[in-house]
């Protein structure tokens, strides 16, 4: 994409509530495998967006949270809403770079990632964020797989251009095992937390925006890869979806 091509990305996607598939039940579902954690867990929420989970794991733990991503605008919002709930004390929010980050070793009980992990890849993420989980500590993080073998043509094509590391469920287990975590468990999340939650507000959005531009061929381009990504999943939402991944670390 070009400048323009990312201002217009961007317009899509800001000051909406989810930048991905997701729901408060997905989110409270995965956290109640986590057995073992202290009462006032330190948690990592990477690549946090706009903020809907952290605010929700604010509200079904104890933690304290730390929230980064390295979108400024995502991260403003985060803390209108940190400061309106009076959560302040417990949620700290951050401006990095996931390919660089500098926190202490063994720092957090807990590092969350909901529908982010892909911007590093599984097997990188957590291979190299590891060393900043407490002995014993969880990983849990989202990630987009595919659900069955043999995808039609156009679906696979279209995410071998978007997110050419897509793969099989037992693929990403794999990947997490050899990283040095056990899987705990594992469940897919469904049409309502994508559909509702993310694609349904998106595609109000994309109707005004592709009226706004309709005379800009370059907008409509990013527009359009949009409504096509919606109409995939319309079509074919039985072949991928997010694989929400709770692991703990064992070695």
């Amino acid at each position: 994409m070009n400048d323009f091509q990312m201002e217009i990305f961007f317009e899509i996607h800001s000051n909406n509530i989810r930048e991905g598939p997701g729901s408060f039940q997905s989110t409270k579902k995965a956290f109640s495998y986590l057995h073992s954690l202290p009462d006032k867990p330190n948690i990592l929420d990477a690549g946090c967006g706009p903020g809907k989970q952290t605010l929700d794991l604010a509200s079904i733990s104890n933690g304290i949270i730390t929230a980064f991503d390295n979108h400024q605008p995502f991260l403003d919002n985060l803390s209108q809403k940190i400061k309106s709930l009076n959560l302040d004390k417990r949620i700290s929010v951050l401006n990095m770079d996931m390919f660089n980050l500098t926190f202490d070793r063994a720092a957090f009980d807990l590092i969350w990632s909901e529908g982010s992990i892909y911007i590093i890849g599984m097997e990188r993420g957590f291979r190299e964020w590891k060393k900043y989980l407490k002995p014993g500590g969880y990983f849990a993080a989202s990630n987009i797989c595919w659900l069955k073998d043999n995808p039609p043509a156009e679906l696979y094509n279209f995410w071998m251009e978007a997110y050419p590391q897509i793969t099989d469920i037992q693929t990403n287990i794999i990947v997490i095992e050899n990283s040095g975590y056990r899987v705990i468990n594992h469940f897919t999340l469904s049409y309502g937390d994508w559909w509702d939650n993310y694609y349904k507000p998106l595609l109000t959005k994309i109707d005004n925006l592709e009226d706004k531009y309709s005379k800009q061929p370059e907008a409509l381009e990013v527009i359009n890869n949009e409504r096509l990504e919606i109409d995939l999943f319309t079509k074919y939402y039985d072949y991928f979806g997010y694989k929400f991944f709770i692991t703990q670390q064992i070695d």
